[in-house]
């Protein structure tokens, strides 16, 4: 089989099952793992996989700039926002991350909520200006302009220095196995200080997230009280993830 018809056939498999197993594929195709590995680089080097361990996941569609993400999903993103809004109590303190579900949850907290909302994202405070009785504080730091977020050293010592009721976190990938991930190795750490000072961290993933990776790994899944997604309950991801032990709220 030439290459072009071994990268055509790892592209269907992945289409199909959601993942590539190097070994697998090698004994399908009698080929050697070294044959397959060098083609699951040649097509992550083309942003058409990412690869981990032993073979490689769909490429999460979260990966692309801010301005493109509010492009990505907005229904489903919508009602993982007012699932997680429903979360933050009266008198609360939450703990909300930058991106553009996070935003979509700022939106849909009610207009007279008291809380208290601490936040890395500019963009998350500003949207929180107009809710009279919720007070805003906000975490400096080098500004991720990919994300609209600060991080780096100066954000992470500032969010060690805060704690929280609630924390809702986005990620760009979502895994039984690969865990919770984002393309970015500073905002994942960002992403670990902040969940770090909550009781509870809920994450926040529309459908398209379900069952893909990024680069960097946030969090393994005991580190976190559960999952709020718009996908659907009986999807074999989703039911990998709960027999975790994680709990998976349905936001539909």
């Amino acid at each position: 089989m030439l290459a072009a018809e071994r990268r055509e056939h790892l592209l269907g498999l992945l289409a199909r099952e959601g993942k590539i197993v190097a070994k697998d594929v090698a004994a399908e195709l009698g080929i050697s793992e070294d044959s397959v590995r060098r083609d699951l680089r040649d097509l992550a080097a083309d942003g058409l996989c990412q690869r981990v361990y032993g073979g490689a996941l769909p490429v999460s569609p979260a990966v692309v700039d801010y301005a493109a993400r509010q492009d990505v999903a907005p229904d489903g993103k919508r009602k993982v926002a007012v699932a997680a809004a429903a979360l933050v109590l009266p008198g609360g303190t939450l703990i909300l991350d930058g991106g553009t579900t996070a935003l979509a949850v700022a939106r849909a907290l009610p207009q007279d909520l008291a809380c208290t909302v601490i936040t890395h994202s500019p963009t998350i405070a500003a949207a929180l200006l107009d809710h009279p009785q919720a007070e805003l504080f906000l975490l400096g730091g080098r500004i991720f302009k990919h994300s609209a977020v600060a991080c780096g050293a100066a954000a992470v010592e500032a969010a060690q220095q805060v704690s929280a009721d609630l924390c809702l976190l986005g990620v760009t990938g979502v895994h039984p196995e690969a865990g919770l991930t984002t393309a970015d190795a500073e905002e994942a750490a960002m992403k670990r200080a902040l969940a770090a000072r909550a009781a509870d961290t809920y994450i926040l993933a529309s459908s398209e997230k379900i069952g893909t990776a990024s680069r960097y790994r946030v969090l393994p899944w005991e580190k976190v009280s559960g999952l709020i997604t718009d996908a659907d309950s009986h999807d074999a991801v989703v039911e990998g993830i709960r027999a975790l032990g994680v709990e998976v709220l349905s936001a539909d």
